[in-house]
């Protein structure tokens, strides 16, 4: 009887690559023993070898894949695996295909803060513009407000209580007003939404609040939506009184599996604000937890495929532009201040500034000529 062969094992296993489009990734690996089958996948399938794109070579006990002229296509996990008579084993690697940068972000925060902190309303009648996060439980709406506050206060605010992936309930039950340092701005939290129609806030009570009706600290009911005959119901609500941009805040690791109910909600929402034509804008939260790249530095967001993915879906789920969706990651474990950070959320805030100010601008021309 002949011998066993040597059962493979590797010497140097695949390493990951982050690369930019159009240049050559080479993922190389060395076994202890010829003679062994070796198959290529990606993503957990058969790597079908496309020419003039995929090279595979088999040098002895070195294995190597060329992959030519990265493009988006080409991200994802690879994994070879060798075997023979005695038993087989497998390595894998990422590789990470930086895009072109696709949209374009300030990353010095100063002249961003300095710019919203003297900003002027126009429209002489707004003590202050008013902006309404709703989302699910969990997608970061208390966060955002926090990092917002955060920024503007220039210490860690940690007041506006998140609710916990584990719990998977909200802890925001009022109809709660914040502001930051002496901005012009207030910024509604309230319930999150869930797909069983008695618990999360009411889609009615959502769409009385854009409207006007919902005071401050109201405490929200599940059971039941806030009717005319409550006593603290806004009967002849002001443009004071009314949100000026809908934000819907959604978590970049959850949007492929939000219950179709939710989205239902979000879209009823977003359909009545735009009756009203409040402006809306979607933050897509957590983008640390989708996409290593960006993980690693926020200032890759933008070329980042996987980002690009999500805000794509998120765009044909909830029915909103793309360019009105951004990626924004909120303070989370951090102690202290992170500029780029800031910067994210500072772009997608002063899109939101801007918004909520070209909408009450319309009321002041209406005033003007009714004068």
């Amino acid at each position: 009887m002949g011998s066993s062969p040597t059962k493979p094992e590797f010497v140097s296993v695949l390493a990951d690559k982050q690369v930019k489009e159009g240049v050559e990734v080479n993922l190389r690996c060395e076994a202890n023993t010829e003679g062994v089958t070796a198959k290529w996948e990606k993503n957990g399938y058969r790597l079908e070898c496309v020419e003039g794109k995929h090279v595979k070579r088999e040098s002895g006990t070195t294995f190597s894949l060329i992959i030519k002229n990265a493009a988006k296509e080409d991200e994802g996990k690879y994994t070879l695996s060798l075997w023979n008579d005695s038993g087989s084993v497998s390595c894998s690697a990422m590789v990470i295909v930086e895009l072109r940068e696709w949209r374009t972000v300030q990353w010095k925060q100063d002249s961003m803060i300095t710019s919203l902190k003297n900003f002027k309303i126009n429209n002489d009648n707004i003590r202050q513009l008013r902006f309404l996060l709703h989302g699910p439980v969990g997608a970061g709406k208390s966060s955002t407000i926090n990092t917002i506050k955060t920024i503007f206060d220039g210490h860690q605010f940690i007041n506006c209580l998140a609710a916990s992936d584990l719990s998977g309930e909200s802890f925001t039950t009022k109809y709660q007003k914040y502001t930051a340092g002496a901005v012009p701005f207030a910024f509604y939290d309230l319930m999150g939404i869930e797909k069983d129609q008695l618990k999360g806030v009411q889609t009615d009570d959502i769409i009385s609040a854009l409207k006007g009706h919902i005071p401050d600290d109201y405490e929200f009911k599940p059971q039941a939506a806030m009717c005319e005959d409550n006593r603290y119901y806004i009967s002849d609500p002001t443009l004071n009184d009314q949100i000026h941009c809908l934000v819907s805040v959604i978590a970049a690791d959850k949007v492929a599996i939000m219950d179709n109910k939710v989205i239902q909600k979000m879209k009823t929402i977003r359909a009545e604000a735009s009756k009203l034509g409040i402006p809306q804008l979607v933050f897509m939260t957590r983008v640390d937890n989708v996409c290593m790249l960006t993980k690693e530095n926020l200032a890759k967001i933008y070329q980042s495929k996987k980002i690009k993915e999500k805000m794509e879906e998120c765009s044909t789920r909830l029915g909103v532009p793309m360019n009105c969706i951004f990626p924004l990651k909120n303070y989370h474990e951090e102690t202290k201040q992170n500029e780029k950070l800031n910067c994210l959320a500072l772009e997608a805030f002063t899109q939101a500034v801007y918004s909520a100010n070209d909408y009450v601008k319309k009321f002041s021309r209406k005033d003007k000529c009714v004068e």
